[in-house]
């Protein structure tokens, strides 16, 4: 089975998503499943399955997943690294941490690995440039900082 990398903070905020949803939220949706035949029953029941479709996803990739201790790692940008970058073009500066594809969310700034602009960064260091071809064009970053957190 392919392992799965997830900071220790991705595997916690999985870990607490998947208590949350066993303790609190399947509990809550059973109850609702006693009612008669109306239209609250035919939403619970479609919100357990969505529960139960999201624990057994949270299990696998939970009992899958290898833990990277992020704060022991230093050098070039791998996994984990958090990167300070000023776009060439705007000078807009964007902090950006390289995830595993199941923490990843770009708005919070967690940078899947697999994509363009982390494979991009990947190997390089601090003051070197990359260029990234993305839907709009190509766009050029500077490597302001690396930091293992």
């Amino acid at each position: 089975m392919e392992k799965f990398p997830l900071t220790a903070g991705g595997y916690a905020k999985l870990d607490s998503e998947l208590k949350v949803l066993k303790t609190e939220r399947r509990p809550s949706v059973i109850r609702h499943g006693d009612l008669s035949e109306n239209a609250e029953y035919h939403a619970a029941r479609e919100e357990q399955s969505h529960i139960e479709g999201r624990v057994k996803e949270l299990e696998a990739v939970l009992s899958l997943a290898e833990v990277i201790d992020v704060t022991a790692l230093s050098g070039t940008i791998k996994f984990g690294a958090t990167i300070d970058l000023a776009d060439e073009g705007t000078d807009e500066e964007k902090t950006f941490q390289i995830v595993g594809q199941h923490e990843a969310d770009i708005e919070k700034g967690l940078l899947n690995m697999q994509s363009p602009l982390a494979r991009s960064l990947i190997g390089k260091e601090e003051g070197d440039s990359v260029e990234v071809r993305t839907p709009g064009g190509v766009r050029s970053y500077e490597i302001l900082a690396v930091k293992f957190v």
